[in-house]
């Protein structure tokens, strides 16, 4: 070999060993994995404020629904029977108030009248007679005793009297204020408690409270549904989000607003998702070392809205964005 040729020999054999070295520390680095979430949506749980057997189901899985729109329907026995207790109860104080408002019959106003009546003859003929028997004492006809006995029935004929009087006035003024309020406040607390059954009453026909998709029915028709237990879930797909899990160290492509696009395999394209969340995950299942000796990292939860909306997007399909 000549000696103009060795410099180019050895110039190319450091140009391999260069790509060599470069090619060899390169399959040493970790390697870059795609990140990978799914989505997720706004879930709502249907149940019912009172407890009854599920009678009738007006969807069906997958059905889409509006809001307000019947969904299903309990029977409860207890419900009706509070009813009609509530019922009678509100026409027994209905009746009881209206009595204290009108007073007296006029019957009962007569009686009285009638009874004071009798009472003030009663004490006008013994007061005549007191008044004979005293005269026959002063002339000295008859004993002291006789005397006071007819003053005694006299003054006691006069009392009967005034009682029957007061009796014939209270007729006449009807009930006291404070019945009469007593009797009102009653017929309303009664009153109450009928408009509470009718509410429970209510309850038993269940509408969708927002607009979706029936994802669950957890009861069907002739089983008992608890207060408060979730008879079917509805899934809003125009809220719906992808979750991606992601270490602290990553976190700076994630800002709060950044775009990114990610494939979903389930429709075969891409779509590009914003972020709308960022939130820190539990401590027990977030802490991941970093390396050996260092310092532990902790996972977020970010969550991104697709910028515009897709069709076909739902809950659950896998969402991959490329390797930060």
């Amino acid at each position: 070999m000549s000696t103009s040729k060795k410099p180019l020999v050895i110039g190319a054999a450091i140009i391999v060993l260069a790509f060599v070295g470069w090619g060899l520390y390169q399959a040493f680095q970790p390697q870059r994995l795609p990140l990978q979430g799914q989505m997720d949506a706004q879930e709502v749980n249907v149940s019912s404020k009172v407890p009854g057997r599920v009678g009738e189901l007006y969807v069906k899985l997958g059905q889409n629904v509006a809001k307000g729109q019947l969904l299903f329907q309990l029977t409860s026995p207890e419900v009706q029977a509070k009813i009609a207790q509530a019922t009678a109860a509100t026409q027994a104080a209905d009746a009881v108030a209206k009595k204290a408002e009108a007073g007296a019959r006029p019957e009962e106003v007569a009686a009285a009248k009638a009874n004071w009546e009798r009472a003030q003859t009663g004490a006008n003929i013994a007061r005549t007679t007191y008044t004979r028997v005293n005269n026959m004492y002063e002339q000295g006809v008859i004993a002291q005793q006789k005397r006071d006995e007819a003053q005694a029935q006299w003054r006691a004929a006069e009392q009967l009297a005034q009682a029957a009087r007061a009796q014939y006035d209270m007729a006449q003024k009807g009930a006291r204020p404070e019945d009469k309020t007593a009797a009102a406040a009653q017929a309303r607390q009664v009153g109450a408690v009928l408009t509470e059954a009718e509410i429970a009453l209510a309850e038993t026909k269940i509408g969708a409270p927002v607009a979706g998709q029936v994802s669950k029915i957890q009861i069907q028709p002739g089983e008992l549904a608890p207060q408060g237990f979730p008879v079917i879930t509805l899934v809003n797909l125009d809220d719906a989000w992808a979750v991606l899990q992601v270490r602290e160290d990553e976190m700076g492509a994630f800002s709060m607003g950044s775009t990114h696009t990610a494939n979903v395999p389930a429709l075969k394209q891409q779509v590009s998702f914003k972020v709308s969340s960022v939130a820190v995950l539990p401590d027990f299942a977030t802490w991941r070392a970093a390396r050996p000796g260092g310092t532990d990292l902790r996972t977020f939860e970010i969550r991104l809205r697709p910028a515009i909306k897709v069709d076909g997007l739902r809950p659950g399909m896998s969402v991959v964005f490329p390797p930060l």
